[in-house]
């Protein structure tokens, strides 16, 4: 089972929406809080309260700022006479964090995009994009949180399938900019993430909010049959006239047992050597079960069903080696539906060594059966009977349940 973070973006996205919305999947609280009052920047508090948006509850996360910001932050940086923060500033304020390693790296990456993005905008250079809007405190603040929170969940994959945008204008510093504004269109671009218009006339997505999807981005589309294991739910700040919100879903891909098949054909002029070299090459190839039945053929020739039970993938290798092995022309494939018991390996230890038994269950059922190689090699070992080593690996097996 593969277990995935989904950002569903139906309402776009920002930083402290995904903030909030981590929080609210339960990414340990107490981390953030850590590695936010370690930064070295002044000027700015931050709450997180539950709260409703058009009557859907969530997680209203929320950094406020303090108009003294500028003189707290000449002590920090008192060798830059300006208030702009370039990206190499960021990286020292990252650098000077607690938080692991995997987590500055996230941060980092998220920093690169943001800049990247403002770099092709404004048609300047990396290290001459400015952080004015982005590197708002509010922004470092967002994207060092988001960057703890993911770490601390642990999850290798994250799906995005697409995000829904505003249309319209939006005024920011730079006067009034098309949604989505050129930093946004940008990051969608050159990630190849997917934008939704939609009938909402302002901004859905920021460039924070998708700098960190497009960091997180491994996936572009949902399993087909998943479980939702966990829910959480981020709330925006601006009002679209109905519920605005983030929702991230921790999920886990629920495949279907592989499609399997069975590939069969009647045999009647290869000899036995050839037949079983057949079978243990078929093995070899990954087939999940070979055998033979004895029919009769036109003209009541005595001969054998071959018949081949493989997963799709490796079907091409099984005909490959019927054909090559056997006398046969032709074969026959059909697609089918197993039941299976859920199995697991366990070890059971014996006075003589250890015995490996498949334990296999459904509901109430549970049978154990000790694998045969592993108690004939106990069994010749140690000289005693297999029987005997079989029934005591089963009754040792059901006393440890």
């Amino acid at each position: 089972m593969s277990e995935y973070l989904f950002l569903e973006g139906a309402t776009g996205i920002s930083g402290d929406m995904l903030t909030a919305a981590l929080l609210d999947l339960g990414a340990d609280r107490a981390k953030m809080e850590k590695a936010l009052s370690s930064l070295k920047v002044g000027g700015f508090d931050y709450q997180i309260e539950r709260k409703n948006s058009y009557s859907i509850s969530g997680c209203d996360f929320k950094v406020n700022l303090h108009h003294h910001e500028h003189h707290l932050e000449e002590e920090y940086h008192e060798h830059h006479h300006h208030e702009h923060r370039h990206l190499s500033d960021v990286y020292e304020i990252i650098d000077a964090a607690e938080m692991t390693e995997k987590a500055r790296l996230l941060a980092k990456k998220i920093f690169m995009i943001v800049a990247e993005a403002e770099a092709k905008a404004h048609g300047c250079s990396i290290d001459e994009v400015h952080f004015h809007e982005v590197g708002a405190i509010d922004s470092i603040v967002d994207i060092i949180a988001i960057a703890v929170l993911v770490d601390d969940l642990n999850i290798k994959d994250v799906v995005v399938s697409g995000l829904n945008e505003g249309n319209g204008f939006i005024t920011c510093q730079h006067g009034r900019l098309p949604v989505p504004v050129p930093a946004v269109a940008a990051i969608a671009q050159k990630y190849e993430i997917v934008l939704r218009s939609s009938d909402i006339n302002t901004e859905m997505v920021t460039p924070t909010g998708i700098a960190a999807a497009a960091a997180l981005k491994t996936k572009d589309r949902l399993p087909t049959n998943y479980k939702i294991k966990k829910i959480g739910i981020g709330l925006g700040k601006r009002d679209f006239g109905q519920a605005n919100f983030l929702r991230v879903m921790l999920i886990e891909d629920n495949k279907a047992e592989k499609q399997m098949y069975v590939v069969e054909t009647n045999i009647d002029d290869s000899t036995g050597e050839e037949l079983g070299l057949t079978m243990e090459k078929l093995l070899a190839v990954g087939a999940a079960d070979v055998h033979f039945v004895p029919c009769f053929m036109k003209k009541n020739r005595p001969a054998y069903i071959l018949r081949v039970i493989a997963e799709a993938e490796k079907i091409s290798a099984v005909e490959d080696v019927i054909f090559r092995n056997t006398s046969t022309i032709g074969l026959r494939k059909y697609p089918v539906e197993r039941s299976c018991m859920e199995r697991k390996i366990i070890s059971v230890q014996l006075p003589e060594g250890e015995v490996e038994v498949k334990k296999c269950w459904r509901g109430d059922i549970v049978r154990y059966y000790p694998e045969f190689e592993s108690v004939k090699k106990v069994a010749e070992q140690s000289g005693r009977a297999f029987r005997d080593l079989y029934n005591q690996a089963n009754r040792l097996a059901e006393e440890e349940k």
